[in-house]
């Protein structure tokens, strides 16, 4: 009996232990922007805010990232650019361009006011797609290459 619950112990006293550690209490958010040919960031198609929000264990709250990829939907896409409007298809206000880093992804902590909305596009060598549908949130990768189709330009 004595045996199980230290062996009941030591397991809770090792989840407490790596909960507190990816927990980041008190530190403020810094600031991680993406640019062109820059080649610090990792984890390609996940869902970048699921470490990098208030209380992640990642650099920075990021409040628009994901990856884009090429035609084949599975090599990300060096370099491109992300834009974000007020309208559909590129109409609108600009509210936001955001630089895709040599990995494919791209990401900001800068402030970004969603509103009622804002619509994406994407920008690569030798086009540009926009999405249809408004963005309530940038978690970009929570949605493309789960439920729809990763962002992916030529």
């Amino acid at each position: 009996m004595k045996r199980s619950m230290g062996i009941k112990l030591v397991i809770v006293a090792i989840f407490f232990m790596a909960a507190v550690a990816c927990e980041k209490e008190g530190v403020e958010n810094v600031t991680n922007i993406s640019s062109y040919n820059s080649d610090k960031s990792h984890h390609m198609g996940e869902n970048c805010m699921n470490c990098h929000s208030s209380g992640g264990p990642g650099e920075g709250w990021f409040t628009v990232a994901g990856t884009v990829y090429q035609n084949d939907k599975t090599t990300p896409y060096p370099n491109a650019t992300i834009r974000l409007y007020t309208g559909p298809g590129g109409t609108g206000d600009l509210k936001a361009t955001v630089e895709v880093d040599g990995k494919g992804n791209f990401y900001t902590t800068e402030p970004i006011d969603f509103g009622n909305g804002l619509y994406m596009s994407a920008e690569g060598d030798t086009e540009t797609k926009y999405m249809n549908s408004s963005l309530a949130t940038g978690q970009c990768n929570s949605c493309h290459g789960v439920s729809t189709d990763h962002i992916w330009v030529q």
